[in-house]
């Protein structure tokens, strides 16, 4: 069902998550082309994978009113990352479900914003989306993210091979976390 997009602005003592602005595009790549930042995905991107995932997140809003919001930091204004809902399109058997995730440059890791980033993300879900179920996956040596699936109140449900990263690659097992709203 295509809804129309809808300005949103979540606030929470530190951050502003709110709609994209194509200044946050440069900030964006570059957090997206770091490797520590990226360090378990399979890759880092490029500029123009950058500007393609900008334009998907984009495309979520506009279609489901709801997606990943640009994260900035409220007493600067500055753009650190994104947290929010997406669509899940890997081939896996808890698909066509939503999922919730955060991405957040380097310097800002350990200071407990992605945990508060994704409560507010879920608080907002709870009050304004229609979806009951929220998903949240990532690798198993990947203990920084699964701390704030953990911390935001979600339930381990089990792990599970990832279909899209190859055998025998220290990603390819994944942690699989659930919530009800």
């Amino acid at each position: 069902m295509m809804r129309k997009h809808t300005d949103s602005r979540i606030e929470t003592p530190r951050l502003v998550l709110r709609d994209w602005k194509e200044d946050d595009i440069l900030p964006f790549a570059a957090m997206n082309s770091n490797p520590t930042v990226m360090k378990y995905f399979l890759k880092s991107l490029n500029e123009k994978e950058s500007l393609d995932f900008y334009n998907r997140i984009q495309d979520e809003f506009f279609g489901y009113g709801c997606g990943l919001y640009a994260v900035e930091k409220k007493e600067t204004g500055e753009f650190i990352g994104y947290a929010g809902f997406q669509n899940i399109t890997v081939d896996v058997d808890f698909t066509s479900g939503i999922e919730i995730g955060w991405r957040l440059k380097h310097e800002e890791w350990n200071h407990g914003l992605a945990t508060e980033a994704a409560k507010a993300c879920l608080s907002y879900a709870k009050g304004h989306l229609s979806f009951q179920t929220i998903w949240s996956f990532t690798s198993v040596i990947n203990k920084s993210s699964e701390k704030v699936m953990q911390k935001i109140g979600m339930e381990k449900i089990r792990e599970f091979p990832h279909p899209a990263i190859p055998e025998n690659h220290p990603l390819k097992q994944h942690v699989l976390y659930k919530m009800n709203l």
